[in-house]
């Protein structure tokens, strides 16, 4: 192989090698105090406002499903917690719910998802592939004692310069975005 040839392929490898990187662009608006309290007992309620031409809906609400179920089991948010999916459109499903919760004390929070999947551009800056997963949410927390909500709103994203990911890290995605708006306390 030519000298020159060697600089030409290391650029190749390090391309399609890629280094990912996890980031929050976003808690919207930022800062926001965590949503998790131990000692409190909590009503997850979750939907999903997908795009128009999203692709592969029932595996991407398996995956959301899966990582909601694990991060609320695994993460010590709340002393006590149900979650349940609701429907599309349920605005009236929600205020009952609310006013359910507020009768025995608890805090309600609604998880919208909007965005969970793979990402890929192709030929930006110095690399031939840009990719990684996105998990884009927003959060509804009702809390028994204060008469309006908190809304925000997180944007997550791990990947970077040469990282392809399909779908087989969403449901660990979704906890990482999950724990990043909730900021659940370490055990």
């Amino acid at each position: 192989m030519p000298r020159h040839s060697l600089p030409a392929l290391a650029f190749v490898q390090l391309a399609v090698a890629g280094c990912a990187s996890t980031t929050v662009s976003g808690l919207i608006p930022s800062p926001q105090s965590p949503v998790c309290q131990r000692e409190t007992t909590a009503v997850i309620l979750w939907t999903t406002q997908w795009r128009a031409d999203q692709k592969d809906v029932a595996d991407r609400e398996a995956a959301a499903a899966d990582g909601l179920g694990k991060f609320f089991a695994e993460s010590g948010c709340f002393g006590s917690v149900s979650v349940r999916r609701l429907p599309e459109n349920s605005a009236g499903l929600v205020q009952d719910a609310v006013a359910k919760a507020r009768a025995r004390n608890e805090k309600v929070v609604l998880v919208s998802v909007r965005e969970l999947g793979p990402t890929v551009k192709i030929g930006t800056a110095l690399a031939v592939v840009e990719g990684g997963t996105e998990v884009v949410l927003d959060l509804t927390e009702y809390e028994p004692s204060k008469p309006m909500p908190r809304t925000f709103s997180v944007h997550w994203r791990n990947g970077g310069p040469g990282v392809v990911k399909g779908v087989a890290t969403l449901p660990q995605d979704m906890q990482a975005a999950l724990a990043a708006g909730l900021q659940p306390t370490e055990r």
